[in-house]
């Protein structure tokens, strides 16, 4: 029932993870491309920092889902509570929800009996229309964690890959247009996802990616040899 939504929440992980990765290593690359010009130490320090970077990404990303799932426990226990407790309370909540959704007369009558005849259903009402809020399964945690961890690994290592290949000058320019084209089609999706201007959103994405690596430039420079 809920499928769209998790792909839509899924692309927008993908984007986090890979828009972080991308951004944190760019600056690095610059960083160490300006203090030496070895493709070694280039290589050895981005694999290093995108490992650290994937797994602090995905421990992140694990701990607020759990942070989430914990969040709904506590307050369905309190819903339980409130129902047994207090239900003429709760009833007349379940009456104002769908009151305000412009049902009235027998069909809001009928709607109510309907929800709070079931226990099950009556709390799950409550939860989803009172707070909005929506369960959070094991299978989620994990396939958030992944996909995170996933998406930040393959954007951080995009532009490390030209250092493979080339000499560190001409993997520089390499990384920097890799990253720049990658930067803008992300603000172009964001902006479409949103209704917002294409290319103020590809612009705004690549400064910010920029400004991360000119800041690791000038610091790689502090330590030129």
């Amino acid at each position: 029932m809920h499928e769209p939504h998790k792909k839509g929440n899924r692309l927008s992980d993908i984007i986090l993870g890979g828009q972080d990765g991308l951004v944190s290593i760019l600056g690095l690359l610059l960083g160490l491309a300006a203090a030496t010009k070895s493709s070694r130490i280039i290589i050895a320090g981005g694999l290093a920092t995108i490992f650290a970077e994937t797994l602090s990404m995905a421990a992140v990303a694990y701990t607020s889902k759990m942070a989430d799932r914990d969040h709904y426990a506590a307050e369905r226990k309190q819903e339980i509570k409130e129902v047994a407790e207090v239900p003429d309370i709760e009833r007349q909540e379940i009456v104002d929800i769908y009151s305000a959704k412009g049902f009235s007369g027998k069909l809001l009558t009928d709607i109510v009996n309907h929800i709070t005849s079931d226990h099950e259903l009556w709390i799950d009402t409550m939860m989803k229309e009172e707070l909005n809020l929506l369960p959070v399964i094991k299978h989620d945690v994990y396939e958030y964690t992944a996909v995170v961890g996933i998406a930040t690994f393959s954007g951080a290592f995009l532009p490390l890959i030209p250092f493979f290949f080339m000499s560190v000058h001409g993997a520089l320019i390499a990384a920097l247009i890799l990253s720049v084209v990658v930067l803008a089609g992300i603000g172009i999706y964001k902006a479409k996802m949103t209704l917002g201007k294409p290319f103020k959103s590809a612009l705004q994405m690549v400064l910010i990616g920029m400004g991360a690596a000119v800041a690791g430039y000038l610091i790689g420079l502090l330590f030129k040899s």
